[in-house]
């Protein structure tokens, strides 16, 4: 059997996974970065605390506010997922109070790339999937 390095080691590794298999650790990763919560922290840590399109630091509190109805619960539990899987920095500033401040990573960054695609194909044809929702809904009553 002949000696791998790191890098080959990890490059096969990679190339095992497969969604598709039950086993396959990136199915947990997947139901992870689908979660709605997700999507918007990564979203709006994308484009900075003036929903600019430029990645910026967010404080908590301005995420609460960017993140209408997200309970203190979820979105400290959300922001520590993040964290955990390297998507996202927290920094802590030594002042009175402390002042924490959340941004994404590289990785968070490639991600956020394509939610943002999402979020932004979701409002485009939110008024088509309504549509067909109330064709389809009314379509049943009617058979």
């Amino acid at each position: 059997m002949a000696t791998m390095t790191a890098a080959q080691s990890k490059a096969a590794s990679k190339a095992n996974y497969n969604a598709f298999l039950a086993v396959c650790p990136s199915q947990k990763l997947l139901d992870r970065i689908s979660d709605k919560w997700v999507t918007l922290v990564l979203t709006a840590l994308g484009s900075g605390p003036d929903c600019v399109d430029e990645p910026g630091s967010m404080r908590y509190s301005e995420l609460a506010r960017t993140l209408a109805g997200v309970s203190p619960k979820m979105l400290t539990q959300t922001l520590r997922a993040l964290e955990r899987d390297g998507l996202v920095t927290r920094t802590a500033l030594a002042t009175v109070p402390v002042t924490v401040t959340y941004e994404l990573t590289d990785l968070g960054l490639s991600l956020q790339q394509m939610i943002r695609g999402l979020k932004s194909w979701a409002e485009t044809h939110m008024d088509d999937v309504l549509a067909n929702r109330v064709a389809h809904d009314g379509g049943a009553e009617a058979g």
